[in-house]
């Protein structure tokens, strides 16, 4: 059974072979090819090196395109400086003013860092897409607009002007449907939302400016043929009754949250992927420890199940250690 039947079969609901791991890689793909983050982020020929690497390497179900926050926000005006060994630094377009007018309109085919993603998704489909899963990524509704406007000024804005929030988020939810459509035309199966900030609000505020917006991302891209994995970085211990309503397949959440009270939340049929410590535990630990932990909370929670970690493995994370953590429950 390839990767990609393995992981099919585990969205599907159907008994599979082992559990795919779907680690995500970003600084650390790109060092395991003697490159380094900034040339990952900016150029999609280093992305797909460094994706083919992993996957030949190591046993993971998944190739992705994800490298950082700001394909999106470029796409609407952002000034993206990329940085040799971290996230490329962006100056929101929107950090002085609330006027949407000022936004450019992202086009996902003459965008460059758009177009940049499309041509991964392409490649990636080209040359691993009968053997593994391909996913595409878009920000999240609450995640992009902060990237616009900036963390601060958005959350002040959420209590000040909410109703410019709204039609912020709106604009971003357009262009993110849009992004979503291009990718899965080109091959990818999954398409996860970014939407880190959200967890850093409270329910009532979830419920009223995300939930919804969320939704459509959802409905949107199912309707395209594609399965959703909604990645909240940060602890959403206080949001997780809402983000089941938001019907995505795939739910990762962060290090600080109880997976087992996730999966008494979600249920029997949302996937969910395992959120071992990726700082502590995956880049600290040892691989022995690596393989327990995630054994143990496949115990705990049970399918449908992926393995992989709260977050993105760190740059600078053991080999042996990202090993274990895709062979622990690789053969079940």
């Amino acid at each position: 059974m390839t990767e990609k039947q393995c992981y099919t079969k585990v969205l599907r609901g159907e008994p599979a072979a082992f559990v795919p791991a779907v680690p995500i890689l970003m600084g650390w793909a790109a060092q395991s090819i003697r490159s380094n983050y900034g040339a990952f982020a900016s150029d999609y020929r280093v992305l797909v090196e460094a994706n083919l690497h992993c996957l030949e390497h190591y046993a993971i179900a998944q190739a992705s395109v994800i490298s950082d926050p700001y394909r999106e926000t470029s796409g609407f005006g952002g000034s993206i400086t990329y940085q040799e060994h971290a996230v490329p630094h962006c100056q929101p377009p929107l950090a002085a003013s609330r006027d949407l007018a000022l936004l450019k309109q992202p086009d996902p085919w003459t965008s460059p860092r758009l177009l940049d993603r499309l041509r991964a998704v392409e490649e990636l489909q080209r040359q691993v897409g009968q053997s593994h899963s391909l996913l595409g990524w878009i920000e999240g509704p609450i995640a992009e607009a902060a990237d616009l406007r900036g963390v601060t000024q958005l959350l002040m804005d959420l209590v000040e002007e909410p109703h410019f929030v709204e039609d912020l988020m709106d604009r971003c939810v357009e262009v993110g449907t849009a992004f979503a459509r291009e990718q899965i035309a080109l091959g990818a199966d999954t398409i996860g939302i970014g939407d880190a900030i959200a967890s850093q609000i409270s329910p009532a505020m979830y419920r009223q400016f995300v939930l919804p917006r969320q939704q459509q991302l959802v409905e949107a891209i199912h309707a395209a043929g594609a399965w959703v994995r909604l990645h909240i970085c940060g602890n959403t211990s206080h949001l997780l009754t809402d983000m089941a309503a938001v019907g995505a397949d795939i739910i990762d959440t962060d290090w600080q949250v109880d997976l087992t009270k996730a999966r008494q939340t979600f249920g029997p049929q949302t996937v969910l992927t395992a959120n071992i410590d990726p700082v502590a535990v995956v880049a600290a630990g040892a691989p022995q420890e690596i393989a327990v932990s995630l054994q143990k909370l496949y115990a705990e929670v049970g399918p449908p199940f992926l393995a992989g970690a709260g977050c993105e493995i760190p740059m600078g994370t053991p080999e042996a250690n990202l090993a274990a953590l895709c062979n622990a429950l690789h053969e079940r």
